[in-house]
């Protein structure tokens, strides 16, 4: 099988199980492999700018205003609702194996995920 994809500046996104292939600034995410957004945040998947994935299964997204999203395992930082009213001014995102982390516009960071892989940065926030 093969998809075919007629775009500017397609990116792909990946994780140990699954691709995720966009345009920025484009209203669709195609996603294949174990990894599927479920339907509310598909819903959610407008103007997306930016995403990046985590090794072990789940992805993040920065759209044009801001905001970001998570999907996939939430033990890998595939659930960002704990930390979804920080996530305004999203610059950019990195991954780790199994967590997030969030640079806001005021050069703060916001990080959800594993805390045993970067998804908790408390101890250094005031840095």
């Amino acid at each position: 099988e093969h998809l075919t994809a007629v775009a500017q500046q397609v990116q792909v996104a990946a994780t140990d199980r699954a691709f995720a292939a966009w345009c920025c600034g484009g209203n669709k995410i195609v996603a294949w492999g174990n990894v599927m957004p479920h339907w509310e945040v598909q819903l959610q998947l407008r103007n997306v700018e930016q995403i990046q994935a985590t090794r072990d299964g789940a992805f993040a997204a920065i759209l044009a205003d801001g905001s970001a999203i998570a999907w996939g395992d939430p033990h890998c930082g595939g659930d960002c609702s704990e930390v979804q009213d920080q996530l305004c001014n999203v610059q950019h995102i990195q991954a780790t194996g199994q967590a997030f982390a969030a640079i806001l516009a005021d050069r703060s960071v916001v990080a959800w995920g594993n805390p045993h892989c970067g998804g908790d940065c408390s101890a250094v926030q005031d840095q």
